[in-house]
């Protein structure tokens, strides 16, 4: 097969992945050997491959082609979320553009065109991986609606409710004005807004006297139902036992007194609002308060907001603000820094709202989870520090809010068949409800007619917790082959932003349903940020076309500058050279291969440089090895990949390479031939988890393979002793090597003219590599001296000194010249660092580390000075 020029990622990519695709190497079923299993962490149905998917699911990448490579049977189950609240509205949306208003239609219509939907963009995530290089098993992908996945929901949430953990209640919840549903406390998120704090005066009932309260929200005075005062606060003594009445509305409200209010804050009164405030629920729980919800679900204000009523909430603010303002009321405002709730997924302004919904006591079901991961260490995290973060989550958790009031979802399995408030039962299906509710209410004249489905989709998050499970079916069949197979899987690779909503929730469901772990370690990713550290996004315009990256880079390139910019659980600085970085390397690998294929081969006898090369290399390889499969077992994807490409790029390439190189237009021999062809196959092993196209491409170029050869199924090379001294011995030649090499730059001596070099060899360093030397700097000839040899310039390695004769090859003079100038320069850096250390009170308060580099500098820069001087006197 002729080897092209130069390496096309496009071709290659499409080849490679059909011919893996037609030979079905992702795909996975049980068998005899060590399961090794991921999961995806599900993108939304309605995503489209962003930067952290493209880094999440590389990593998942190598992880699960290292894995099959090492002998493992490798199974990497995809799939999508239905994402309930980001569907809903994406399909509300395209509704709205066609006319039609979701109030207007059934749910079975609805749901007719969220399906639509979901055939039409589900996919398209899924297909945008198989671009980036990911080896899912696609036959196994699933979908958190398909019918089992569903059916695994309804039957969790029926036992869960059987056993008394899910419960109905009229709470405050988190309320999404734009999404019109409730949302689960960890689903908002907490931003410092800059606002005003506005102060009100309320006049007394059946006096002139006024009351002052401070409040973010004036729209919300007109929901008041009480002004609560400190009993311990002297200056509002004489209010106690009257009434107040409410701006505007002209509402009398009683006084009430507490300590929870903070005398403070504000004026240190306190309107309360129970329908609009969690603490101030509590407060009208605790003194019979009446509430009132002036808020319809979108946010605008009902009939309670008087001549408001309709107009958004925070429109109805600057409106108030301006009437209180003009009626005497508004006395003055302030600004005020204050946390404000937003919806994770829609980014609006939460509200405290009184609603009836499903909740999951989470007190007991997280026992088994914070043991796990904190006491027994079953589960570990990567990196440790998260560790902190989820026993905070964990140990203050509350109750978990597991109804939306959405449609696309599964919907809850309640039923109802009366008006009264404990007239409903939870079944599987309809069918069951029946018999359950004729037994309840004992009225054996019940049709299914006389049922009543709970309106409310569960959370998404509610069917994603199970994903470990369900996807092997493993609720529905608890001891079904697979589950037994696969479960518990190894890894999974998320980001931190995730940890509590879906990562702690599995650990919980693991041991709920399995009772065992759902995974061993979590290695969780940084978020991709752009080189001025700002997260990626669509509205900043920093976040670029991943498909496009990988269309201009390939996707090596892609996978490479993404790894090479992302240490373990640290944000990611994405810049596009690094792709750029990642393409050439793509290219070093190619060249250096059509290099080697280049060359005549020939029955001759091995040059003893290319013999002790091959060795060196040999011996480098697997310590290079010993420090990857250390950096994989600590999640060091990034340092693995590093310690890989300077193997590949400085040794192999910059170093092997040149060693074994025959003269211009002479063969090489047999024996170096096939051993460089054997490292090269291993360095691709290496580099196939990261670089899956690339490698394939040239291991199928290298040799005619069937597919039981292929490298995406070949084996990983197995570990070795370490040569120590070899390398040791490679590392001192590579400085000799380097300080002749800096004489011939400096003096501009051209490479084709051969040099000589004596050796003071007071290190006693062995001979063995003089071939090596010699061949890489054309140095004719290597003697050993007892004596420094004059009329030379030398330099040191160590305790070595090496001499190269310079007569009739420089300008004496000149040359004396320069090493004076240097010798002084280095003479006067000496004395700066000198000054430094003996600078108690420097000594004292720098870290040791700093110390050390101090004393480091002033040892090699007084090492140069000999050997300057040396040099100096050489001349003479």
């Amino acid at each position: 097969m002729e080897i092209p020029s130069k390496y096309e990622p496009q071709k290659a990519e499409n080849r490679w992945y059909d011919y893996w695709m037609e030979h079905k190497y992702f795909h996975s079923v049980p068998d005899e050997r060590e399961p090794y299993t991921i999961v995806i962490p599900p993108p939304n149905v309605t995503g489209v491959l962003h930067m952290g998917h493209m880094l999440n699911n590389t990593i998942q990448d190598v992880l699960i082609r290292r894995a099959r490579l090492m002998g493992k049977n490798a199974c990497w189950v995809p799939g999508t979320d239905h994402a309930s609240i980001a569907t809903e509205a994406k399909v509300v949306a395209r509704l709205k553009e066609r006319g039609i208003n979701k109030a207007d239609i059934s749910r079975e219509e609805f749901l007719g065109h969220a399906w639509d939907w979901t055939n039409e963009y589900g996919g398209v995530i899924l297909e945008q991986l198989k671009k980036l290089g990911c080896s899912c098993d696609w036959d196994r992908t699933k979908f958190t609606m398909d019918d089992n996945m569903s059916a695994s929901v309804i039957k969790v949430f029926v036992d869960l409710f059987n056993k008394g953990q899910i419960y109905r209640g009229y709470r405050m919840v988190n309320w999404d004005p734009e999404a019109k549903t409730t949302l689960s406390d960890e689903e908002v998120i907490y931003e410092e807004k800059q606002g005003l704090l506005y102060y009100l005066e309320y006049g007394i009932e059946g006096s002139s006297e006024t009351v002052t309260i401070a409040t973010t929200r004036p729209e919300t005075i007109l929901g008041d139902t009480a002004i609560c005062i400190n009993p311990n606060d002297e200056r509002y003594g004489h209010l106690k036992g009257k009434k107040a009445i409410v701006p505007i509305c002209n509402r009398v409200i009683p006084i009430i007194e507490d300590d929870y209010v903070d005398v403070e804050f504000g004026t240190g009164c306190l309107k309360v609002t129970p329908a609009h405030d969690i603490n101030d629920k509590a407060l009208g729980e605790k003194h019979g308060l009446e509430t009132i919800d002036i808020f319809n679900d979108d946010a605008s204000l009902n009939s309670y907001g008087l001549h408001y009523e309709g107009k958004d909430r925070f429109v109805v603010r600057k409106e108030i603000s301006k009437e209180l303002e003009e009626k005497g009321f508004l006395i003055k405002t302030e600004q005020h820094l204050n946390k404000v709730g937003t919806s994770e997924r829609t980014k609006a302004v939460i509200e405290p709202r009184l609603s009836d919904q499903w909740f999951l006591r989470m007190e007991d079901l997280v026992k088994p989870a914070i043991k796990a991961v904190l006491e027994d260490e079953e589960i570990k995290l990567f990196p440790k520090k998260f560790e902190n973060t989820y026993r905070h989550w964990m140990e203050n958790i509350r109750d978990w809010n597991i109804s939306r009031q959405l449609w696309w979802g599964q919907q809850i399995p309640a039923y109802y068949f009366g008006d009264g408030q404990d007239d409903f039962v939870v079944a599987e299906s309809k069918e069951e409800a029946l018999t359950l509710a004729k037994n309840k209410s004992g009225n054996t004249s019940l049709t299914e007619k006389d049922l009543r489905q709970d309106e409310d989709a569960l959370d998404t998050w509610f069917s994603s917790w199970l994903w470990p499970i369900s996807v092997f079916n493993g609720i529905l069949e608890p001891e079904n082959k697979e589950i037994e197979y696969y479960y518990p899987t190894n890894d999974l690779v998320t980001g931190p932003d995730i940890l509590f909503f879906w990562v702690a929730r599995m650990i919980v469901a693991g041991y709920e349903y399995r009772d065992e772990k759902p995974f061993e370690n979590v290695y969780l990713t940084g978020l991709v940020r752009d080189k001025q550290r700002r997260k990626m996004s669509k509205s900043l315009g920093n976040s670029p076309d991943a498909l496009q990256l990988i269309e201009d880079y390939g996707a090596d390139g892609v996978r490479v500058g993404l790894l090479l910019s992302s240490a373990a659980g640290n944000d990611l600085m994405f810049d596009e050279a690094l792709c750029q970085q990642g393409k050439n390397f793509a290219n070093k690998i190619w060249n250096g291969f059509r290099l080697v294929k280049g060359w005549e081969v020939a029955d001759l006898p091995q040059p003893e440089s290319s013999r002790l090369g091959i060795e060196w290399y040999h011996a480098k390889f697997n310590k290079t090895l010993v420090e990857i499969e250390d950096h994989f077992s600590k999640y060091r994807i990034s340092d693995a990949l590093m310690a890989i490409y300077k193997l590949v790029w400085d040794d192999y390439s910059s170093w092997l390479l040149e060693i074994i190189k025959p003269a211009y237009q002479q063969p090489i021999d047999m024996i170096t031939f096939d051993a460089v062809i054997g490292i090269f196959e291993n360095n691709l092993k290496l580099l196939h988890p990261f670089m899956p196209f690339l490698t394939e491409e040239i291991w199928q170029h290298i040799a005619e393979r069937s597919p039981q050869e292929a490298l995406v199924v070949a084996k990983w090379p197995e570990q070795q002793a370490v040569n120590e001294d070899l390398i040791e011995g490679f590392d001192f030649a590579a400085e000799v090597i380097a300080g002749i090499r800096t004489i011939r730059k400096e003096k501009n001596i051209p490479m084709k003219d051969s040099l000589e070099l004596s050796v003071l060899n007071e290190g006693k360093i062995a001979v063995d590599w003089d071939v090596i030397i010699g061949k890489l700097t054309n140095v004719s000839k290597i003697s050993y001296v007892e004596s420094p040899l004059e009329g030379a310039l030398t330099f040191r390695v160590k305790s070595n000194e090496y001499f190269i004769p310079m007569s009739g090859a420089i300008d004496i003079e000149a040359e004396i010249k320069k090493i004076h100038e240097e010798l002084n320069y280095t003479k006067g850096f000496l004395v700066s660092v000198q000054k430094k250390l003996s600078n108690e009170r420097f000594v004292s308060n720098a870290p040791e580390q700093v110390i050390a580099l101090e004393k480091q500098k002033e040892a090699d820069a007084m090492a140069k000075i000999e050997t300057l001087e040396k040099s100096l006197a050489n001349l003479g």
